[in-house]
């Protein structure tokens, strides 16, 4: 990657400002929620997901709802954005609240980051998701023909289900790295969290409950954790580069994102090293080619649809087996993000 200009960023920022982009997990590619009309809420989700909902309820997603807008630092951001109401305000209802819809079309606050949040707006798929092929048919009485129809049916109506790795990491992306400009530069928020895909996922958020009725909550197989891995970086750099594309001033918000830019190339370029694919070794292609500066933004944001195009065939062409070189560079559990519950 050409990182003269980046140089030059950073230079007029200052060595904190690199250490502390750097450090953070910082990209764009603005995310506007759910749709609240297609929303049906946590509390429906649950009537078969119990054992879900109730690890959700232990988490920080759960309890930003009350707790979020009763914090100080909160509250001075925005005053900053002449946010009165942090329920109400599309900058803050995107990524820490839940919206849905009412009958009389006016729309309620209902919930912090809930399960559609990350799985899509479940009205137009819920229904087909919970018919395992007649009223009185059960999950385990299921046919494999019908099994197969039903999850076909229920993405093509906007499901996305944990095997559908970018897709899902991609929302957790839409909102750790804070795609935001102004918010950062003039509103001071922090340009983003110190996100990584499996040290998050594998923490408190982790509900991978449902093939155990709820009474375990155990870790993602090593070779999902692979790909996590991956496909976590090169959404940093995706989201990072769209980041830099959608920069107006040389300010925080863009240093931020050139930093994080180039810290998830060379992360990616030492995940290459322990082991590779094609895909690996294209998005490092993609990553060298394109200038990090302002008003370049068409460039930027073609390398960053390569690299989404890539990931997304990443997945599609790897189960994790063959990436066992990726193991020392994992996250272990000393590093997960909070503690799951069991």
């Amino acid at each position: 990657m050409a990182w003269t200009t980046l140089g030059r960023l950073v230079r007029g920022a200052g060595a904190a400002a690199l250490a502390a982009a750097a450090a953070t997990v910082f990209a764009a590619g603005a995310w506007a929620g759910p749709d609240p009309a297609r929303v049906i809420g946590p509390d429906e989700c649950g009537e078969c997901h119990k054992a879900e909902v109730n690890v959700w309820r232990k988490t920080h997603h759960y309890t930003t709802f009350q707790e979020l807008p009763r914090k100080d630092k909160a509250r001075e951001i925005a005053d900053k954005m002449d946010i009165r109401r942090l329920k109400s305000e599309s900058l803050c209802l995107n990524c820490h609240f839940t919206e849905k819809a009412e009958a009389d079309g006016a729309t309620d606050t209902i919930a912090g980051i809930a399960c559609e949040s990350c799985h899509g707006a479940a009205k137009d798929w819920n229904d087909i998701h919970s018919d395992y092929g007649g009223k009185d048919v059960k999950r385990d009485s299921e046919t494999p023909e019908h099994r197969q129809q039903r999850i076909a049916q229920s993405r093509a109506a906007g499901m996305i289900q944990p095997s559908m790795l970018y897709d899902w990491a991609k929302n957790c992306y839409g909102c750790h790295t804070v795609p935001e400009e102004k918010l950062v530069n003039v509103g001071g928020h922090p340009a983003g969290s110190k996100f990584e895909l499996v040290t998050w996922s594998q923490g408190e958020i982790r509900h991978n409950v449902w093939y155990t009725e709820g009474k375990e909550n155990p870790e993602a197989p090593v070779e999902q954790k692979r790909l996590m891995l991956v496909v976590g970086q090169m959404l940093d750099l995706e989201h990072a580069l769209r980041g830099v594309a959608k920069a107006t001033e040389k300010a925080d918000y863009a240093v931020a994102m050139a930093g994080r830019a180039k810290a998830a190339a060379q992360r990616i370029k030492q995940i290459s090293e322990a082991a590779t694919t094609p895909e690996i070794d294209a998005v490092l292609e993609v990553a060298g080619s394109v200038e990090l500066k302002l008003d370049n933004a068409d460039a930027l944001n073609a390398a960053a649809d390569k690299i989404r195009e890539h990931a997304r065939a990443l997945v599609a062409n790897n189960d994790g087996s063959g990436l066992a070189g990726l193991d020392p560079l994992i996250p272990g559990p000393d590093q997960y993000k909070g503690a799951p519950a069991q």
